[in-house]
């Protein structure tokens, strides 16, 4: 219950933060990749990498990493048999030779089909979440946020003495 209302809070603070929509945006669809691929891969690594070390939102990232883990669970067949295509075609056998032969290449389970499709479903999908999830913190911001920090519930809450007290000792 706990968790649930923190990560509650952490999409509110999020979508209420001084991050542009892009650095949002990104964030999210760099986020999305550990939700929509099996988690303990190299290219997952390399990816949480990124988003500490680009100037994306880290918490957008959050928020697409649990978003997407649901939809990568329901879409795993479909990626399935996108691997499988990959890994069977007789045009790209010599290429997954090559690359099961290089010394870290094999360390990236590329040669799961589950894994090979999901990371190509994410490629097709990344530029899409990208663009969508811009739009939606654009278009959140512009009316539904703005509502909020109008309504009355909203500074009364922030103009208390027990809401400066928590500003004081929350977390950073």
């Amino acid at each position: 219950m706990f968790t649930l209302l923190k990560l509650i809070q952490s999409i509110i603070k999020t979508l209420h933060s001084e991050g542009t929509p892009g650095q949002v945006a990104l964030g999210m669809a760099l986020g999305s990749v550990l939700g929509l691929t099996p988690l303990m891969n190299v290219h997952n690594l390399i990816i949480f990498s990124l988003i500490v070390l680009l100037n994306v939102s880290f918490g957008g990232a959050m928020l697409g990493w649990a978003l997407f883990v649901p939809i990568g669970f329901l879409l795993d067949p479909v990626f399935d048999r996108i691997g499988a295509g990959l890994l069977g075609a007789a045009s790209l056998r010599s290429l997954w030779t090559s690359w099961y032969n290089t010394p870290l290449v094999p360390y990236t389970n590329f040669n799961n089909s589950v894994v090979l499709g999901s990371v190509v479903g994410w490629l097709v999908l990344a530029v899409p979440i990208f663009f969508a999830a811009r739009w939606g913190v654009a278009r959140y911001r512009a009316t539904i946020g703005e509502r909020v920090r109008q309504s009355k519930l909203y500074k009364a809450v922030t103009a208390s003495q027990v809401y400066n007290w928590y500003r004081l000792f929350r977390p950073s």
